[in-house]
């Protein structure tokens, strides 16, 4: 329909008297908060003397079957002033190719010993009974191999899973040029050289976690997601495949688990005096456990809201 000049004069004048369209307000640190916890992630907040700190308690593999929103954890993380995340180990052409030249030293036992020089009459009967369970043969293999054998073969928990907090976090940062810091990075070189001069027997403890792991079967899997979908942080920590993945190497090695956790606790020292939000995601058992960054932070006198962890 061709409009008349008097209906152009109309509209024109409507136009005149349209209210004006007001540009939106940014988020506040507390919005960002509530946004944030919608996700459905459990997190603790620390109210700072010029924003606030969200820590996300990751854990790794979450299956699809859990029911969380990480759309609503992009949506904060766009309207964070920084966001801290976990950093992967640097790994360099040398290191890969020492590996492949050495491997021996990393995937199997020394000196053609067997998996019963090393463990008691117990232990090597629960190992044989998953040996036959599964058509495998572990008696020459190194207790880590066999254990991450045990976890990511037979139990097979990182099957049909989601993204992991952090892959989100660092995507949707990325996507809003929202500033990233990380851990300091641990050489290759550094972490082959720890694994290479480890003793047989210091793997035992992560070999049991794991058979304890495989033993309690598949079922363990949804509910450790489901634990951490309700926030029920002790019964996560509890979870025989939480308990497996935090007791083999690099977590359980003395040395380079302290020093994670110092990592962790210093950044987030750090992050209290910088204005705006800070999201940081740090594994879950890495915060909670005893002794871990959310004790540290509180034994340095942050007040932290959310969730008990013990």
């Amino acid at each position: 329909m061709k409009l008349k000049p008097s209906h152009v004069s109309v509209f024109a004048l409507l136009s005149l008297w349209a209210p004006p369209v007001l540009a939106q307000d940014p988020p506040t640190d507390n919005q960002i908060v509530v946004t944030a916890q919608r996700s459905g992630a459990p997190m603790w907040t620390i109210d700072t003397p010029t924003g606030a700190i969200i820590l996300v308690g990751e854990i790794r593999a979450v299956p699809k079957s859990t029911p969380w929103q990480p759309d609503r954890l992009k949506e904060a993380t766009a309207e964070a002033s920084r966001v801290i995340i976990r950093a992967r180990p640097k790994f360099s052409p040398g290191d890969v190719l020492r590996m492949i030249f050495s491997g021996g030293r990393f995937t199997k036992l020394p000196d053609d010993t067997v998996a019963a020089e090393y463990l008691t009459a117990e232990q090597r009967t629960r190992l044989a009974a998953l040996e036959t369970k599964y058509d495998v043969n572990y008696d020459r293999r190194s207790f880590l191999m066999s254990s991450f054998d045990l976890l990511a073969r037979r139990l097979d928990f990182d099957d049909d899973t989601t993204k992991d907090a952090t892959d989100v976090v660092r995507k949707a940062a990325d996507r809003a040029d929202v500033p990233i810091t990380r851990p300091e990075r641990f050489r290759g070189e550094d972490l082959l050289d720890d694994l290479a001069e480890a003793e047989p027997a210091s793997h035992i403890p992560c070999l049991e976690a794991a058979m304890s792991a495989t033993e309690a079967g598949k079922d363990i899997i949804e509910a450790r997601g489901n634990d951490w979908r309700k926030f029920d942080v002790p019964a996560v920590t509890a979870n025989p495949l939480e308990i497996a993945l935090g007791t083999c190497w690099p977590w359980a090695d003395e040395d380079l688990g302290e020093e994670i956790r110092e990592q962790w606790t210093g950044m987030i020292t750090d992050a209290s005096n910088d204005a705006g939000v800070t999201l940081a995601v740090v594994p879950l058992r890495v915060l909670a456990e005893q002794d871990g960054v959310l004790d540290q932070l509180e034994a340095r006198g942050f007040l932290i809201e959310g969730p008990d962890w013990r």
